[in-house]
């Protein structure tokens, strides 16, 4: 079957792999649709995200939907021909983090597209899998192969909203308006905040952004000022998520969240800290939150999708089939062109 694989730094080829083999409580799944993510992109670009570095021929891909193909003789959930969107985290239920409802934490978690172990964990962007019953939603006709995919960033959204507490009234700003960025303004006003102000230095993607529910758009390249008027009297916004990966987003983040206020690290944090004024983390007794992945989102993402409470499309860029994934992955590393590229198969 046709699999796509990262060799190291822009080194992407599409190669043929065995068929893997079906366990009693496992399904077999004809891979649709794979959204590129930021660590996707990270793997293409460098060989590695942070620390996990490229070591094998890595299949990236964890934001995935398809059709069932074959069941295991135990599975009862699912049957062949169900359309699906299959949620990229196979826990262990037993470690310590899973009993305690932290299965985002699992140590034995096996997830799509991850060099963090080796041998690596491969991903979905190949015309099969395997997996188990529990990680396929059905998801109806209605919705597209490629919406469906938007599951698992949609769950990291939700997840990082979770994680602020109680949003209702409350006013809110983003720093960092990519595919995650623009989710969690979709997924703050379903939990009722009162008005969402996102912040980047792509007019293109504040542009979108503005398009899925942000009340204001700030250009922090061109319109400093607008950030330092946020800042005014220890700070003016309730609650920030910083969902660039930048320790300038966290730094605005920081200037501009009122005393007392939240600040939720959505993003993996990379480059120089110097100027981020972390000490004023404690001068305005300021709750710094991280948020990582998502445990029962997944299952509320694709039920918001299903039921259309969420209109994702407009973050859809593009769709190109498996063939032409090395210049999806281009398309998707550029911010002036895209917000989501899905590969389709």
């Amino acid at each position: 079957m046709l699999n796509c694989e990262i060799h190291g730094a822009r080194d992407l080829r599409i190669g043929d792999i065995h068929v893997p083999s079906l366990g009693p409580t496992q399904v077999r799944v004809a891979v649709k649709a794979v959204g590129i993510c930021g660590s996707d992109l990270h793997y293409y670009r460098h060989g590695r995200v942070g620390d996990f570095v490229i070591r094998e021929p890595l299949t990236p891909g964890h934001e995935a939907s398809g059709q069932v193909m074959e069941v295991g003789d135990a599975v009862t959930s699912v049957k062949p021909g169900d359309r699906i969107a299959i949620n990229p985290a196979r826990t262990c239920g037993q470690c310590k983090y899973c009993r305690m409802g932290a299965s985002n934490h699992c140590v034995n978690v096996h997830f799509f597209g991850s060099a963090s172990r080796f041998p690596h964990m491969q991903g979905a962007m190949r015309e099969q899998v395997v997996v188990e019953d529990y990680q396929c939603l059905p998801v109806p006709d209605s919705v597209s192969f490629e919406i469906a995919a938007f599951g698992e960033p949609l769950a990291v959204a939700l997840h990082a909203v979770q994680q602020a507490g109680n949003l209702l009234g409350k006013s809110v700003l983003v720093t960092g308006g990519g595919p995650i960025g623009a989710l969690i303004i979709m997924a703050a006003r379903l939990a009722g905040a009162s008005q969402v102000t996102i912040v980047d230095i792509v007019d293109q993607t504040l542009q979108a952004c503005a398009k899925v529910g942000a009340s204001h758009t700030i250009n922090a390249a061109t319109d400093p000022d607008a950030i330092a008027a946020l800042s005014v009297g220890k700070g003016s916004i309730d609650v920030c998520f910083e969902a660039s990966g930048s320790y300038a987003g966290l730094a605005n983040c920081i200037r501009v969240t009122r005393a007392y206020g939240t600040i939720v690290q959505v993003g993996t944090l990379g480059g120089n800290s110097d100027g981020c004024p972390f000490n004023q983390i404690m001068v305005k007794s300021l709750s710094l939150v991280g948020s990582f992945r998502f445990i029962d989102e997944y299952a509320w993402a694709i039920d918001y999708l299903s039921r259309g409470a969420l209109d994702v499309s407009p973050l859809l860029t593009a769709t190109l089939p498996i063939e032409r994934a090395d210049e999806a992955f281009q398309l998707a590393g550029d911010r002036t062109q895209s917000m989501k590229v899905v590969v389709t198969l």
